[in-house]
């Protein structure tokens, strides 16, 4: 997933926030083409530049900084945790010119990892609810892991799964257990790509049973999934609800085996040293 250029960077073992606003990007506009010196056949006109956006006001300006501050806040699962009127007599603080002391900053911290806590494991205490429930329902298998899975389109069943070094390609929608959509391929219009063994446990779980063609709801446990590490749009310990269908598998190269050793040149053969003719007899007189 693309990276935003403003964000709200969450570490709980240090229980670190971090907004970065890159608030100013100046664009310019290109020069107009020069001018033809020589007779050319006529050409189509250039279309024309769309025109540049209006610079939003004072306003409109404020307003975007705080949408996009309690939007990356909210991504994390903080929502009622804290009040809209605190922040803002922060902000207000802050563009006063108050700076944070350390003790602030040790304050935000433990009022961070606290929250961030808090949201887990009520998160994790939905989840075992939902998947409680959900395993119970008809078609629904669960692995020793706790992975839940059930089979809606079965695929291939003749072909070889992938292995962990495989690289699949497929079409999947994420969801958490309330029906939020945090990620889709359907969405950005085209499937992922990628090795098995390079997403979450869960997913690696499901996709080494599945077979090309086939098509899956999966359930996946926090543990299997990012557990207590918040992600854009995955609040701290949530359960993940996937739609998975797998288009098709590509087998990872096999090792090429090594190169065998060059045999060296034949050397130029030595010339042997030329035998001196015997001397001529001297002719008797």
């Amino acid at each position: 997933m693309k990276k935003p250029s403003t964000r709200f960077v969450l570490q709980t073992g240090g229980a670190v926030a971090l907004l970065s606003l890159p608030l100013f990007a100046f664009a310019q506009t290109p020069p107009a083409p020069a001018p033809a010196t020589t007779a050319l056949p006529a050409a189509a006109a250039p279309a024309a530049a769309p025109a540049a956006p209006a610079v939003p006001s004072a306003a409109d300006g404020g307003y975007l900084i705080g949408l996009s501050f309690g939007e990356q806040i909210h991504r994390i699962g903080i929502t009622n945790e804290v009040s809209a009127d605190d922040i803002t007599r922060g902000l207000k603080d802050a563009l006063a010119g108050r700076k944070m002391a350390p003790a602030d900053q040790q304050q935000l911290q433990l009022f961070v990892k606290s929250t961030i806590d808090a949201i887990t494991a009520r998160n994790k205490a939905a989840g075992k609810t939902f998947l409680a429930h959900n395993g119970q329902e008809k078609g629904v298998k669960t692995t020793a892991s706790g992975l839940e899975y059930q089979i809606l389109v079965p695929g291939d069943t003749k072909a070889a799964s992938p292995q962990p070094t495989d690289t699949v390609t497929v079409q999947y929608r994420g969801s958490l257990i309330d029906g939020t959509e945090f990620d889709s391929s359907f969405s950005r219009g085209q499937p992922a790509t990628f090795t098995v063994n390079g997403v979450i446990k869960g997913w690696q779980e499901a996709l080494i049973l599945m077979k090309p063609g086939a098509k899956w709801k999966v359930v996946v446990p926090p543990e299997l999934g990012y557990d207590t590490q918040p992600r854009p749009g995955i609040p701290a310990g949530s359960v993940l609800v996937f739609e998975v269908e797998l288009q098709s598998i590509k087998p990872a190269a096999a090792a090429t085996a090594p190169a065998a050793p060059k045999t060296p040149a034949a050397l130029p053969t030595r010339t042997a040293p030329a035998t001196p003719a015997p001397p001529a007899t001297p002719a008797s007189k």
